[in-house]
C-alpha cells in the first residue's frame, strides 16, 4: 500500500495546483499591480510549463527508466513551488510558475506508466483512473485550503500560504517514491532481464512468498532489433509512421479537442454564467471586497469540484467494464448535449433558462469526466510500444495542452466578439468531432495486455 501510495501521491497535487492558481489569481493581480496582458501571461505560464515539460521531459523514461524520472520530477516539482512560495519579483513568479508546469508536464506520461507497467491488465483501467481521481480529490483539497487560508488570514500575501501547505507532503511523496520497484517493461525493453526480474519479484513481494522465483521469457529476436533501432535513432520517427501513427493520432486529437472544451468550460464559467443570464461582473474596489469575492468563489469551486468526483468515479467503476472507446464516445456527444442544453436556454425565458443553463453545465462536466477527460489520459499510455510509450504519451499530453494555451488566450476574445451563443456551437462541433476522431482510429485496450496492444 506504502508503494501504491508514492505512486499515486502527485495525481492530487496537480489539481491541487490548478486550483491554488484560480483562487489565488485575484491576489497575485492585486499585490503585483498587473495588466491584463500579465495577468494572461500569469494563466498561462504553468500550461505552457506543463505543455514543454509532456514533450521534453516525458519521453525521458523512455530513456532514464521510470522510476529515475518519477523522482526527479517531484524533485524538480519541490524546488520550483518553494522558488513560487518566496517569489520577489512577478517575472520570477512567472518563471516559477513555468517550472511547477515542466515538473507537472513529465508527470502526465510518467505516472501513468509507473502505474499501469506494474499491474494486472484487467485492472489497468480501474487502477489508473482511481489514480487519475485524485486530480478531483487534490481540486477540492485545494479549494478547501484556499478557504480556510484566506478565512484565517484575510490579506494579500496569503496566496503564498496556499502553495506552501503542498511542499511538505511533496517531499514526503519524494521519499516514497525512492522506494517503489521499476518497470519490468522498460528494463526488458534495455535488454537488462536480470533486473528486470528482480524489480518483478519485489513488485510481488508478500508473506507467504509467491511466487518463490520470477523467470522472464526472452523478447522475440524481431522485437529486440525494433527496440534496437529505436534506441538508435531516439524513437521520435517511429510515433509518426505506421503501425504506430494511429495509436499518435488516436492519444492525441481527442485530447486536444477535449481541452478545448473542458479548459474553455472550467475557466470560464462563471463569465459564461454572467452573459447568459445578463447580470454584470460586480469588481473589488478594495482589499477587504477582493478578499470577500475570492471568498466566494472558492465556495463555487468546491461544488463544482464535487461533481467533478463523480464523473471520475464513474469511469473508474466503467472503464474495465464498458471499455475505453466506448466512454470516450459517449463522453463526447454528452458533452454536445450538454452545450446544446446550455445553447437552447439562451433562447428559452425564466424559470427555464436558468434550469436548462445549469443543467447544461452540469451535464458537460459529468460526462467530460466520465468519458474523455479520463479515457484520452488512460489511452495515452496504454497504445504505444514501451520502447515509445513514454514519448507517446508525452507528446500527447503536449499536443492536448496546445488546446488548453488557445483556450486560455483566445476564448476570452472569441467570447467577445462572436458571443456565448455562436462560441458555444463551436465546442459542440469540437465534441463532436471528438467522437468522430476516437471511432474512425479506435484501439480498444479494456483486459489486453501492454505487450500485445504495443505490437
Amino acid at each position: 500500500m506504502a508503494d501504491l501510495a508514492a505512486r499515486l501521491g502527485r495525481q492530487g497535487f496537480r489539481r491541487a495546483g490548478r486550483v491554488h492558481n484560480r483562487v489565488a489569481l485575484p491576489l497575485l493581480v492585486k499585490e503585483f499591480g498587473l495588466s491584463p496582458a500579465e495577468k494572461g501571461i500569469v494563466s498561462a505560464a504553468p500550461l505552457a510549463g506543463i505543455m514543454v515539460g509532456a514533450i521534453a521531459l516525458g519521453g525521458l523514461a523512455d530513456i532514464y527508466g521510470r522510476r529515475y524520472m518519477f523522482v526527479v520530477e517531484m524533485v524538480v516539482f519541490v524546488l520550483f513551488l518553494i522558488g513560487l512560495t518566496w517569489s520577489p519579483t512577478y517575472l520570477w513568479m512567472v518563471v516559477f510558475l513555468f517550472g511547477v508546469g515542466l515538473a507537472l508536464g513529465c508527470d502526465y506520461p510518467t505516472a501513468h506508466l509507473v502505474i499501469s507497467e506494474s499491474i494486472a491488465s484487467k485492472d489497468r483501467g480501474r487502477l489508473v483512473l482511481s489514480a487519475f481521481a485524485f486530480q478531483a480529490i487534490g481540486a477540492l483539497v485545494g479549494t478547501v485550503m484556499g478557504f480556510a487560508i484566506l478565512s484565517n488570514f484575510p490579506e494579500i500575501g496569503a496566496w503564498r500560504w496556499m502553495y506552501a501547505t503542498a511542499i511538505v507532503p511533496a517531499i514526503v511523496v519524494v521519499m516514497g517514491r525512492v522506494r517503489i520497484s521499476d518497470s519490468g517493461h522498460w528494463l526488458m525493453t534495455q535488454g537488462r532481464k536480470a533486473e528486470a526480474e528482480a524489480e518483478v519479484a519485489r513488485l510481488l513481494e508478500r508473506e507467504p512468498p509467491y511466487p518463490k522465483q520470477v523467470r522472464l521469457t526472452d523478447l522475440p529476436a524481431d522485437e529486440q532489433a525494433a527496440m534496437a533501432r529505436v534506441r538508435r535513432n531516439g524513437g521520435w520517427r517511429e510515433l509518426f509512421v505506421l503501425p504506430a501513427r494511429r495509436a499518435t493520432i488516436l492519444a492525441s486529437v481527442p485530447w486536444f479537442l477535449q481541452d478545448l472544451g473542458t479548459y474553455g468550460i472550467g475557466i470560464f464559467t462563471p463569465t459564461i454564467l454572467v452573459k447568459a443570464i445578463g447580470h454584470e461582473d460586480i469588481v473589488p474596489h478594495n482589499v477587504s471586497a477582493l478578499i470577500a469575492c475570492d471568498i466566494l468563489a472558492a465556495k463555487g469551486a468546491a461544488l463544482l469540484d464535487v461533481l467533478l468526483i463523480v464523473g471520475i468515479l464513474a469511469a473508474v467503476l466503467l472503464s474495465d467494464r464498458v471499455g475505453r472507446i466506448r466512454l470516450q464516445i459517449v463522453g463526447f456527444i454528452g458533452c454536445a448535449a450538454g452545450l446544446g442544453l446550455a445553447t437552447l436556454s439562451l433562447h428559452t425565458a425564466e424559470p427555464m433558462r436558468t434550469v436548462l443553463l445549469f443543467a447544461g453545465f452540469m451535464l458537460f462536466n459529468f460526462m467530460t469526466n466520465v468519458g474523455p477527460n479520463a479515457q484520452t489520459y488512460l489511452l495515452a499510455g496504454e497504445v504505444f510500444p514501451t520502447e515509445i510509450r513514454g514519448k507517446g504519451a508525452g507528446f500527447a499530453a503536449a499536443f492536448a495542452k496546445v488546446g488548453a494555451v488557445l483556450t486560455a488566450f483566445l476564448f476570452p476574445v472569441l467570447l467577445a466578439d462572436i458571443g456565448v451563443n455562436l462560441l458555444l456551437g463551436v465546442l459542440i462541433a469540437s465534441s463532436l468531432l471528438g467522437a468522430w476522431v476516437t471511432w474512425q482510429f479506435r484501439i480498444e485496450t479494456m483486459g489486453v495486455s501492454l505487450e500485445e496492444i504495443g505490437r
